[in-house]
């Protein structure tokens, strides 16, 4: 029970149906989610400790974590220059690892990609993970993961536009055949830019989703 709570108030926090910096008392999420107080409190001291929610004072005394840009960057910031190392050492790496499944779901004709935004956003993160994993570093692969787990909120975002999945397919599908020819520049340049070009997307359409929820908070709130 405590795990379906959790996962239904995630997912209502990742669909901005619960936005950045709102509040709410345990009978309003109770009533929710339906579900008694304990399973629920266990719950959200989880999505506390996972960083999604805030305890704070007064009757409504659980807040959705406000989302802070600056903290969001600084993730980027060290998962492009992960990535980048695993990268540089899979194009100079003796054997070269097996990136056969990549090839399989990015290097494919524009009738048969996917635009399944929940599916894309998975194939998109098991990219990049799979690339960590080829350079062989355990922990760099541990980190990842970690960082991969923190951005996710906002980054699944970037699937909701149909103009954005075919140019994930066109940045993988450059920077796969980047490194499968081994040319170390070309392919840790590609990432950089993939990467960078991502996150400022995220950052408009996220920004674009608060403006929505914030608008629909107010409605509901006014009784419109």
């Amino acid at each position: 029970m405590v795990s379906q709570v959790y996962e239904k108030l995630k997912a209502e926090i990742f669909e901005f149906s619960m936005a950045p910096g709102e509040r709410y008392s345990e009978s309003e999420l109770s009533t929710r989610v339906g579900s008694s107080r304990t399973p629920l409190r266990i719950a959200l001291h989880m999505l506390v400790r996972d960083g999604y929610m805030v305890k704070v004072d007064g009757h409504s005394g659980w807040m959705v974590k406000p989302l802070d840009f600056n903290y969001f960057e600084e993730l980027y910031d060290v998962r492009t220059s992960l990535e980048a190392i695993a990268v540089e050492r899979i194009c100079v790496a003796d054997p070269f690892p097996d990136l056969s499944e990549l090839r399989k779901v990015w290097l494919v004709p524009e009738k048969n990609r996917l635009y399944d935004p929940v599916e894309l956003a998975k194939m998109d993160e098991q990219f990049h993970s799979v690339l960590v994993k080829a350079a062989g570093n355990r922990e760099m692969v541990r980190i990842h993961a970690d960082l991969q787990e923190r951005i996710r909120i906002i980054r699944r975002l970037d699937f909701t536009v149909d103009a954005r999945i075919d140019e994930a397919y066109v940045h993988h599908g450059k920077i796969l055949r980047a490194i499968l020819a081994r040319k170390v520049t070309q392919a840790s340049l590609l990432l950089r830019s993939h990467i960078d070009s991502s996150r400022a997307e995220i950052r408009h359409i996220t920004l674009h989703r608060l403006a929505l929820a914030r608008e629909q908070a107010m409605q509901f709130s006014s009784g419109g």
